[in-house]
């Protein structure tokens, strides 16, 4: 049997695809033809609301950037300074991270070669870096904790920049969107820690504070998984329905997407420890010399900052999954069995 274009043979492709076409434009080729593909790939490279989300990420750096010059200003010694300077860094670093990464993808948003998106990437990752930089040089006291906050958010945000030159733009734009959101339920679950003290049982005891503080932690770290994911799939699904309106071929993401999507923002706390231990070595250690109180308070911190990353991977990324397979339906066996007749 002879293979004409158009036929059903002829529609069925020689390997599985990675994604299924959802939406097929009016007019447009409805075999697996080469001229079908563009419109697909571009679907796939394309986020949307990266503008915006670059708006609001360079925000939070900024944001992120003045609270923590306003912290260490405000202190009356240079020690507490130290300690401040080093508690803050993460959340810079965080915010860095996204920052560069959304920029990026703004950057690259309608760029298809993917060399050129990873060098595009790179650069405004770059760009977003050398501005934090010069910015915490002016701003901040001229000192060697300035210059490791400098360094180390320029570096995040290069990596994040690295990150969002991926071709799956809308993956990269749903972690983006998610580590954001986690990081703002953050700050703002800060004014609910007292409280949540008080009704976790901590007392006169250092004990019971201990396992109050353990338990407002795993508490906090639970709901920004359940942001995260929550946020992750909204914008993965969101970006296909919107890709649908405009008609074109969309190719649909499959769950690994989800997956990476929703645990993101727990990846991406990960990384930003390991940017703290490269790059800020020299901060935490000075910041664990100052007294025996302030070492044991810096190792608990940080094993408390990597509690919290693997909190928030599963929670986030078991939450985009159930949320995904909820829009799952049954398989159409139906179409597979008349076309095996």
């Amino acid at each position: 049997m002879s293979k004409q274009p158009g036929s059903s043979t002829a529609a069925e492709p020689d390997q599985p695809a990675t994604e299924r076409t959802v939406a097929t434009p009016a007019g447009s080729p409805s075999d697996g033809s080469a001229e079908a593909a563009p419109a697909a790939g571009g679907r796939l490279t394309h986020a949307p609301g990266a503008l915006v989300l670059a708006v609001l990420s360079l925000g939070w750096l900024a944001a992120m950037l003045w609270s923590t010059r306003a912290a260490i200003a405000s202190a009356a010694a240079g020690v507490t300074a130290l300690s401040l300077s080093a508690y803050a860094l993460p959340g810079v670093i965080t915010a860095a991270l996204v920052a560069g990464a959304a920029v990026a993808l703004a950057a690259t948003n309608r760029l298809d070669r993917a060399t050129l998106r990873f060098l595009v990437a790179v650069g405004a990752g770059l760009l977003v870096g050398l501005a934090a930089a010069v910015a915490v040089n002016l701003t901040y006291a001229d000192n060697a904790t300035t210059n490791t906050i400098a360094g180390t958010t320029a570096a995040a945000a290069i990596i994040g920049g690295a990150a969002a030159g991926a071709r799956t733009a809308r993956v990269v734009g749903g972690l983006a969107a998610a580590t954001l959101a986690a990081q703002v339920f953050v700050v703002l679950f800060s004014r609910a820690r007292d409280p949540l003290s008080d009704l976790f049982g901590a007392g006169d005891t250092q004990q019971s504070v201990l396992d109050a503080a353990k338990w407002v932690s795993r508490t906090e770290s639970l709901l920004a998984g359940l942001i995260a994911g929550l946020v992750a799939y909204l914008y993965l699904a969101w970006a296909r329905r919107r890709a649908e309106r405009r008609g074109g071929a969309v190719a649909e993401l499959r769950w690994p997407a989800y997956l990476v999507a929703g645990a993101g923002a727990g990846l991406l706390l990960l990384l930003t420890e390991v940017i703290i231990r490269v790059g800020g070595r020299g901060l935490l250690d000075l910041a664990a010399a100052l007294s025996e109180a302030d070492q044991v308070a810096q190792t608990a911190l940080g094993t408390s900052r990597v509690d919290n990353g693997i909190w928030v991977l599963f929670v986030g990324a078991l939450t985009t999954l159930i949320l995904f397979g909820r829009t799952l339906g049954p398989r159409a066996v139906e179409d597979e069995d008349e076309s095996d007749s």
